[in-house]
């Protein structure tokens, strides 16, 4: 609709020119908005203000010559007003706005999408724990967040690859490793000294009853170096399969799984540091390998070789940050915790000392969670290997109940995620709240369909909206019509809340609107009109909730 406005004010003005009402005919970007207050109209636009340096012309002036030579509208513009220094306020027919439901109908599952990402390769990194142990409810926002982002940019027109990044290497799958090893000699009978530093939960246990069972005392008999190597392979394949089966069961699937042994194995590592050496961009200081990092705003040089030969982890992420660029991605997304956000600008340092500019790479910090059941907060201790789980939470409350809530908020806000509320089939739950729309309209229209009201083919009575006059029904369309923009403002901020935000409003509006008008009526053609508005409601719901890796059931 506003490309509608905005077409409509450009044929204005170039007709105004060659009627000599302009002086040019260079017409600079307007915005086109919906105002605050109904009593300012439907849009309004800046256009005259910001055509007054080019047209020599006051604001007003420039306002009403285009209004003047604007053409065939009646059916589209009730009326407009020029407001203040020159803003002009459209407002539209109620008819303008039925074709809305004709394009939703027609679009179904694709209304909403746009052009807008141009097809450009996205490439979205998210969760990426070390498979040291289970996922917790922090990488639960995460997963959230990080799916949520792709599916949105994806609908907005990208080309998105979802992928997960495996710490299957460096210190802490060593650290893995002796954990097992260490629980298994337990097991053995031996006296051992579980250190604190090791993991302390009873998954380890488990992994070590399950490995002794595999390999009896065959592992025993080799040398420790050997078997916490065996024991750490072992751990993070375990680990790693439970880790895939609990992002299932949360809705989150993906593209590609890469492992930084690989970045190893295929001396990537290695060649990007030797290529910065080259450069000069690695030196040698106290035995270890820098990275001048401050030399592109970072605020120190970082370690990317230890002095006793072993490489930090920001080696391989330089190393991986450029196969990413090097598999052809436009821009690259990283999902991280908020504790990384140290680690922004030395990413970003080497990007651009690559080559690549830093601006193609964007992180989403991820603030805390902070879990509560009725209101009081649950208890978590890492130390002692105790913390409620990504599985715990999702076979609690729900795949579609979880992800909801964790995309309630901005990621940039912590959340309080409370248990019970997640459970409450009330409007207290947003998920319920808005799911029980699309549950309720699909009564509506099966009970329509059997009483022969309706047929079952929605495109013979995409017509019938003529009988649609209520303010609260041309608010509904309104509010549909908006979809596609919130969308692209979604994709454009990388904030799947948008969508949350929209979807609660949409759900109020027609919470109001359905207690206020029955959309089963005496009146067959205008039950049917009604009937095409709810349904156009249903898709957009339904659509809505898509994006988030939320599910719309037909009945609850």
């Amino acid at each position: 609709m506003k490309e509608s406005i905005k077409q409509l004010i450009l044929d204005g003005a170039r007709n105004a020119y060659e009627k000599g009402l302009l002086k040019s005919d260079n017409f600079p970007e307007m915005e086109i908005e919906e105002p605050r207050y109904d009593a300012q109209g439907d849009f309004s636009t800046n256009f005259a203000m910001v055509s007054a340096g080019v047209q020599k012309m006051a604001p007003r002036k420039i306002a009403e010559a285009v209004l003047a030579c604007i053409e065939d509208a009646e059916s589209v513009i009730e009326k407009t007003e020029i407001a203040g220094p020159g803003f002009i306020n459209f407002f539209l027919t109620t008819a303008a706005w039925y074709p809305i439901l004709d394009t939703i109908v027609r679009k179904d599952d694709r209304y909403g999408s746009t052009g807008f990402g141009g097809g450009k390769k996205v490439q979205v990194e998210f969760v990426s724990a070390n498979p040291t142990g289970p996922l917790h409810v922090g990488h639960a926002r995460g997963a959230a967040v990080g799916d949520a982002v792709g599916n949105i940019l994806a609908f907005a027109g990208f080309d998105v690859q979802k992928e997960y990044y495996i710490n299957d290497s460096g210190r802490q799958i060593r650290t893995l490793g002796l954990s097992v090893w260490l629980r298994l000699c337990q097991i053995l009978g031996r006296e051992v000294d579980f250190p604190k530093d090791c993991y302390q939960g009873d998954y380890i246990k488990d992994i070590a009853q399950e490995l002794h069972g595999k390999m009896g005392t065959d592992l025993s008999d080799k040398e420790e170096a050997e078997a916490v190597s065996i024991c750490a392979k072992y751990a993070a394949s375990v680990i790693l399969e439970g880790i895939k089966e609990d992002l299932a069961g949360f809705g989150v699937e993906y593209d590609q799984w890469f492992s930084e042994q690989s970045l190893y194995d295929s001396n990537r590592v290695q060649k990007a540091i030797e290529d910065f050496r080259a450069k000069d961009l690695i030196y040698e200081k106290d035995g270890a390998l820098w990275f001048r990092t401050s030399d592109f705003g970072d605020e120190k040089d970082r370690v990317v070789v230890r002095n006793n030969g072993i490489t930090t982890y920001f080696a391989s992420d330089i190393a991986y940050h450029m196969e990413k660029f090097d598999r052809g991605f436009d821009r690259v997304i990283d999902v991280w915790g908020a504790d990384h956000h140290g680690y922004i600008n030395r990413i970003n340092a080497s990007i651009d000392a690559s080559g690549r500019k830093s601006d193609q790479f964007d992180v989403i910090l991820v603030q805390l969670v902070n879990l509560l059941r009725g209101g009081q907060p649950v208890a978590m201790s890492s130390r002692s290997g105790e913390f409620v789980t990504l599985k715990d939470i999702v076979e609690e409350v729900g795949k579609d109940a979880a992800r909801f809530l964790f995309l309630s908020r901005s990621y940039d806000s912590g959340l309080d995620f409370d248990l019970e509320v997640a459970k409450q089939q009330t409007s207290e739950n947003p998920v319920y709240y808005v799911q029980y729309v699309h549950a309720r309209i699909a009564g509506i229209v099966a009970k329509a369909v059997a009483e022969g009201i309706l047929d079952s083919d929605e495109q013979e009575w995409a017509g019938s909206a003529a009988r649609l006059v209520e303010p609260e029904e041309i608010k509904l369309i309104k509010i549909l019509a908006s979809f596609p923009e919130t969308v692209e403002k979604s994709a454009a901020t990388l904030h799947p809340h948008v969508v949350f935000t929209y979807l609660m409003g949409l759900a109020s509006a027609f919470h109001s609107y359905y207690n206020k008008h029955k959309v089963i009526t005496q009146d067959r053609e205008l039950s049917r009109g009604r009937l095409f508005l709810v349904t156009a409601v249903k898709k957009v719901i339904r659509n809505g909730l898509s994006l988030l890796g939320v599910s719309a059931p037909e009945r609850m």
